[in-house]
């Protein structure tokens, strides 16, 4: 992700401003009505006047600086008056994860999408103990995230696939982080460092591990990087921060491709 100052035009940034996600086109003059929900939030949750200016992104054509035109409470018209930066590709990289149980899967889809997710896949393994995966609120959470931390993609929300076919439909040049405790204590920015730049998969399992059966599928799979998070059993929410942290420093120490 590009910080807000990057790839902008002439046009200052404001990084006070509210930022909102919508679905419509965007466009210099173009005119965004908002649905009930985000009238309702613009209107008495942040207050904006007529005459107001927030930040527009949808995913496909950058973010742009809009005046509120008009409208009361419940109607809302936004115009789009300039472009603040340029629309930056998804980040290749897809988090990978046995679904958790109520906040916990919400705080760690937010913290997937802050540290640089592209796309979000959840797997169902042999001990996952969430039996049902509520997709429509992972994206709201992802939804929100992005609007929060200066992301202009929102990521792809998967549906969940069974650990066997979502490991059989792995595509050959991706590189797969898998996360296992049981793994040995060694660097682990090195091994990342010499698979980017790259397409990247991270994997962490559900609390009770992985099955015996899934970890050697995992280790006998080509470009399959097994790795520690460290001397710590880390509970998956937070073993989903450290290993996305890892890749983002290894991608800040990698070379550059080779022309």
């Amino acid at each position: 992700m590009a910080r807000p100052h990057e790839d902008s035009t002439d046009h200052p940034y404001d990084f006070r401003a509210q930022r909102l996600f919508v679905e419509d086109d965007l466009g210099e003059g173009a005119l965004v009505p908002l649905d009930r929900d985000r009238a309702h939030y613009v209107s008495d949750v942040i207050r904006l006047e007529v005459g107001g200016h927030l930040h527009l992104f949808n995913g496909r054509e950058g973010e742009w600086r809009a005046r509120r035109e008009a409208g009361g409470r419940r109607e809302v018209l936004l115009r789009c008056e300039a472009r603040l930066r340029a629309q930056a590709p998804r980040p290749d990289l897809d988090y990978v994860f046995a679904p958790l149980k109520h906040a916990r899967l919400d705080y760690m889809v937010q913290k997937a999408v802050e540290m640089g997710a592209g796309r979000l896949q959840p797997v169902m393994t042999q001990h996952t103990q969430a039996t049902r995966v509520n997709t429509e609120r992972m994206r709201a959470n992802a939804v929100e995230a992005a609007e929060q931390c200066g992301i202009l993609s929102i990521p792809d929300v998967l549906e969940p696939l069974p650990f066997t076919r979502w490991l059989a439909g792995l595509e050959a040049g991706r590189t797969l982080l898998f996360c296992d405790e049981a793994a040995p204590l060694a660097d682990p920015l090195a091994p990342l460092r010499a698979a980017l730049p790259g397409p990247l998969a991270v994997l962490i399992g559900p609390e009770g591990g992985f099955a015996e059966g899934e970890r050697r599928q995992l280790q006998g799979r080509a470009g399959t990087i097994v790795l520690s998070l460290g001397p710590r059993i880390l509970r998956a929410d937070t073993a989903a921060v450290a290993a996305l942290a890892l890749v983002e420093a290894a991608r800040q120490g990698a070379a550059p491709p080779a022309d």
